[in-house]
């Protein structure tokens, strides 16, 4: 059977599902129907039911959602139950707070090295995790498992990276520099623009009347 197309609307909604559960179930919250999830995420019920019976419901009508259950299959669609190796390319600020937070967190993604032009850095870890040349980054790769490659460098030099990177066996790239990175299909990407964000927050505050 055809496996079912997941628009990307639906996918971008999945982490916010599974974040809001996780403080469910922390909390204590055994059972939640579709109308409980909707007052507290600001999505209509109608629209949860809908993005729930992509993957097969998980509920029983007139009874709910298992909080604990539903959190679970959501990490398994999200592939949180698996394990991923992660490398930094760019050990400045923005990557060792985002290396630090994902250890923090114990999460399947899993940093193994970090690499950075910068001489001084080459002795140094970003908690526990060496800093190494970025000329040994393919090596590097081709030596070792590394499914995603986390960029935190300038829009030149992720051009650059994401050339060389197009010949390797690295499945994705979580790019954090201001360009929008095109690669080969067999490379997934996902380009993250943090002022993106910022802007759309300003924009909001000059409609409000606060500015």
């Amino acid at each position: 059977m055809e496996e079912k197309e997941i628009s990307q609307a639906v996918i971008s909604r999945l982490p916010r599902y599974y974040r809001y559960l996780r403080d469910l179930k922390d909390a204590g919250k055994e059972r939640i129907s579709s109308q409980e999830l909707s007052r507290i995420m600001k999505v209509t019920a109608s629209q949860i039911r809908q993005d729930f019976n992509n993957f097969g419901g998980f509920g029983q009508q007139g009874y709910g959602y298992n909080t604990k259950y539903l959190y679970e299959e959501i990490g398994k669609i999200l592939g949180l139950d698996q394990q991923y190796n992660m490398v930094l390319v760019g050990a400045g600020n923005l990557g060792q707070a985002i290396v630090k937070y994902l250890i923090s967190r114990q999460s399947g993604f899993h940093f193994t090295c970090a690499f950075d032009i910068d001489p001084h850095l080459y002795d140094q870890t970003i908690a526990g995790i060496p800093i190494r040349p970025v000329e040994d980054l393919k090596s590097y790769i081709d030596e070792n498992d590394v499914d995603i490659v986390v960029l935190t460098i300038p829009k030149s030099e992720a051009r650059r990276s994401a050339q060389m990177l197009a010949d390797t066996k690295v499945k994705a790239i979580w790019n954090f520099a201001h360009v929008d990175l095109e690669l080969p299909p067999h490379i997934q990407v996902e380009n993250v623009h943090l002022q993106d964000s910022l802007m759309k927050l300003s924009y909001n505050i000059s409609k409000s009347g606060n500015s």
